[in-house]
């Protein structure tokens, strides 16, 4: 379910927000980086914050025993072409407040001691993440699709010692401003619950449906209507399955792993989310995300 912007300025603190760029950025920029102020302000909670877990490797997975175990995984295996990436480079790589992107979640999800581990999936010969030492495990199993990359990440992490009863939570590696708190409470949600769940925000802006000449068709209700974010949390077995329905389509309709747990039948629980939380995907998301991320810096 990035920025190369973080020059001598962006390490200097700021007595004002900074300025940014692109259509509709500027509102979205301010309320984050406020809403950054005030968690920076209530204590920890970015990646900086907390001690890094080691870098346990594939040989040495050190799994505790609990009844209810939880383990992370997140697809890393597209090249972001919303984003500009260049093709040398995919998104996730792109550094971000002097990290490549993808580096700021893992750091968060390292910060959660309930996981027992987080898995990466990769494109097959992709290397970036091994010799950077990031504190994850890898599988090079990346698929031509994010759904794809998933279902293969889940399938090695059942040949590799996780149960179907296990949960898992799934990540998009270009949502680097998650906290460890977001991430505590999903699973505080989560756990008691016979189905799961994923991040979300309610909608907060009026909702326009377009023509085939992109000219307002009409104004859709928004109450009742949430934004999607991730992590997305599930049991191992029932998100495996339920991807595994789609695999002879190509994964045909499944854009996020709740929508693979709708069409199996179920209801996914939704969390409460942050406007933090959102997806890096056009160019200028960049420098919103390399600003908030440093105002979280003590």
């Amino acid at each position: 379910m990035a920025g190369q912007r973080g020059g001598q300025a962006g390490r200097k603190q700021q007595q004002n927000p900074p300025a940014f760029k692109g259509g509709g950025c500027c509102a979205r920029g301010l309320c984050i980086l406020e809403a950054a102020r005030r968690v920076r302000a209530q204590g920890p909670g970015g990646a900086a914050s907390r001690p890094k877990r080691p870098y346990n490797g594939p040989g040495n997975m050190g799994f505790k025993s609990t009844q209810d175990r939880c383990f992370a995984l997140l697809p890393c295996a597209g090249v972001g072409a919303r984003a500009g990436a260049d093709a040398a480079l995919p998104k996730q790589y792109r550094l971000v407040a002097g990290l490549p992107m993808v580096r700021h979640a893992l750091d968060a999800f390292a910060q959660v001691p309930r996981l027992q581990q987080t898995l990466v999936v990769v494109a097959p010969g992709d290397g970036f993440l091994r010799r950077a030492n990031a504190p994850c495990l890898l599988a090079d199993c990346g698929g031509a699709t994010r759904a794809e990359s998933v279902y293969n990440g889940l399938t090695h992490w059942l040949a590799h010692g996780a149960r179907p009863q296990d949960w898992i939570l799934v990540h998009d590696a270009a949502r680097c401003l998650i906290t460890p708190g977001q991430i505590n409470a999903l699973i505080d949600a989560c756990l008691p619950d016979a189905v799961g769940g994923l991040l979300a925000l309610p909608l907060p802006d009026t909702l326009k449906q377009a023509d085939s000449a992109h000219r307002v068709a009409q104004t859709l209700e928004r109450a009742g209507k949430w934004l999607a974010q991730t992590p997305q949390m599930f049991r191992l077995g029932s998100l495996h399955a339920a991807l595994r329905a789609h695999a002879r389509t190509g994964f045909a309709g499944i854009t996020d792993e709740a929508s693979a747990i709708e069409l199996a039948g179920h209801k996914p629980l939704l969390v409460a989310g942050s406007a933090q939380n959102f997806k890096v995907t056009y160019p200028e998301d960049f420098s919103l995300a390399e600003a908030v991320l440093r105002s979280r810096t003590p």
